[in-house]
C-alpha cells in the first residue's frame, strides 16, 4: 500500500502461521515469556511441573525462535535452522541451542498445525469477504494523521498479525510489528481509533 509519490507506507496484515504456530506453542507448553500477549482463546495452559532450570531453558529457547518467527529479517538464526519432523514447515529451529524446545515440541506437531491452518484460512476467509477494507483503514488513519500533523506522512512500513487473543487490544510484537485481535480488528471504529497512536509513532 502506497501513494503514487514520496513518502511511501507499507503495511502487510495477515494472520502468519508460524506466529500462531509460536504462540499454540507457548501455551501448551506452559512458557510465560512475552507476558504482555494475552493467550490464544480455546487453548488451555498446561499445567507447569518442570524445573525452575528446565523452565528458564524452554523459555530462552523459545523467545529466540519467537523473534526469528515474528521479524526473520532482523533476527537471523546464527546457525542454520533445521525443520522439526510433524510439523510441516512451519517450525525450523537452531541446529545448535534448541534441543529443549525441539523435545518438548514434537509431541503436539499435529495439534499445533492444524490450529494455526484453521485460524489462518478463517482469517483469509473474513478478509477476502471484505475486499478493500484492509487498505481504507489503514489509509484513513494515515490521511487522518497528516491532517493533524499538517504534513505528508513519513515513509514507513508496518506488519499487522491479526491473531484469536483472549484481550482486545494492540501490541507490539517486534520493531515493525503489532499484534492486534482479530475481534478489536472486525470492529471498523473502534479499530480505527487503536490504530492512531500506531500511526504516529511511525509517520
Amino acid at each position: 500500500m502506497g501513494g503514487t509519490g514520496n513518502p511511501e507506507w507499507l503495511v502487510r496484515e495477515d494472520a502468519g502461521q508460524p506466529v500462531l504456530l509460536a504462540l499454540y506453542l507457548r501455551q501448551v507448553l506452559g512458557l510465560r515469556v512475552a507476558e504482555e500477549l494475552p493467550h490464544l482463546r480455546g487453548i488451555p495452559p498446561r499445567a507447569n511441573d518442570r524445573t525452575p532450570a528446565a523452565q528458564e531453558a524452554l523459555e530462552v529457547q523459545w523467545r529466540t525462535y519467537w523473534d526469528m518467527t515474528v521479524e526473520p529479517l532482523t533476527h537471523p538464526s546464527p546457525v542454520p535452522l533445521d525443520l522439526v519432523d510433524g510439523f510441516a514447515t512451519l517450525l525450523a529451529l537452531p541446529i545448535e541451542g534448541a534441543d529443549e524446545l525441539r523435545a518438548a515440541a514434537t509431541p503436539h506437531g499435529a495439534e499445533a498445525v492444524a490450529f494455526a491452518q484453521s485460524t489462518h484460512a478463517r482469517y483469509r476467509r473474513d478478509a477476502g469477504s471484505n475486499t478493500g477494507t484492509a487498505y481504507r483503514a489503514y489509509a484513513s488513519a494515515i490521511a487522518e494523521h497528516e491532517r493533524q500533523v499538517g504534513r505528508r506522512a513519513h515513509s514507513f512500513e508496518l506488519n499487522v498479525q491479526i491473531l484469536p487473543l483472549t484481550q482486545r487490544g494492540v501490541w507490539w510484537i517486534g520493531a515493525l510489528t503489532i499484534a492486534v485481535t482479530d475481534g478489536l480488528r472486525g470492529d471498523v471504529v473502534a479499530f480505527d481509533a487503536a490504530i492512531h497512536p500506531i500511526i504516529a509513532e511511525l509517520a
